[in-house]
């Protein structure tokens, strides 16, 4: 008998699961296989028939396992929609004659409160697979909680992170012991992108923390107090879920930090980050 089930879950972050639809793509699926294997399962939910979210404020996606078993995918709080033309059809969508304006294409952000189960939590759906979305009050029993491994640092020069891969790896040193230890031990150059827009922000971290304890500043208050930042947040609140950040350059500790700043004004001078970007000094 389960003593716990994904309802609970949604309580203990505080979503009310009558307010979550809880939806099952499966891989025997070919089209959404065919997304799936190209890193669009987002694009693909997004994707529904007009009233599909009517009652619904959140949607907890899954992906089939073994038997009647679904892994957490992710949860999304539901935006506005519009139809789905073909104009809206996102790049390298496998299928793209799906989009003709008949349903909706819905807008979708991620909830970050659950993102710890992301690939982890498994949930026994039940035998009514064909019922591949269901109201979050229905008790799914959790199978199964696996640890997270032990991740590998990428190396400097390859290290290219959304906003969500820096969060997680801030927030769980244990995980990514290897990464805290070689974020911590230089300073650098770094950019932020915003990839909705493509401007850019150059920044350089010296000093205690070296570029972890920089680039965790912006994982605490979203800007790293940037004003030109916080301005494009007030505006767009969930917008930092879309910057970027890597690493221009990585710095000698013998540097002074006056010889970094004139560096990062260099850069900023290349990128013309002040005049196109979002750097305002």
């Amino acid at each position: 008998m389960a003593i716990l089930y994904f309802s609970d879950v949604l309580c203990r972050v505080g979503l009310d699961p009558a307010k979550v639809k809880l939806i099952r793509h499966a891989l025997t699926d070919p089209g959404f296989k065919a997304c799936y294997n190209k890193k669009m399962v987002l694009e693909y939910t997004r994707q529904q028939k007009r009233g599909f979210s009517r009652g619904y404020d959140y949607w907890a996606v899954f992906i089939s396992d073994k038997g009647t078993k679904a892994k957490f995918y992710a949860c999304y709080r539901v935006g506005d929609s519009v139809p789905d033309t073909p104009d809206v059809a996102p790049d390298g969508f496998p299928r793209k004659e799906w989009f003709q304006g008949e349903n909706e294409y819905y807008d979708l952000s991620r909830v970050e409160s659950l993102s710890e189960y992301e690939n982890r939590l498994v949930i026994d759906w039940g035998t009514a697979a064909r019922a591949w979305h269901q109201k979050g009050s229905t008790e799914k029993p959790i199978v199964s909680i696996s640890s997270a491994p032990n991740m590998v640092f990428s190396g400097y020069e390859n290290l290219i992170l959304s906003y969500r891969e820096l969060k997680e790896i801030v927030e769980n040193q244990s995980v990514y012991s290897e990464w805290h230890t070689a974020l911590s031990s230089v300073n650098a150059i770094y950019l932020i992108v915003d990839r909705t827009t493509g401007k850019q922000y150059v920044g350089s971290a010296y000093g205690e923390g070296g570029l972890l304890g920089r680039w965790s500043y912006y994982v605490s208050t979203l800007h790293g107090g940037n004003k030109l930042m916080k301005e494009l947040i007030c505006c767009y609140p969930e917008r930092y879920q879309d910057f970027q950040f890597s690493i221009l350059q990585i710095l000698p500790k013998t540097l002074t930090s006056n010889e970094i700043i004139d560096l990062e004004t260099l850069y900023k001078r290349k990128l013309l980050s002040f005049k196109f970007g979002m750097n305002d000094n």
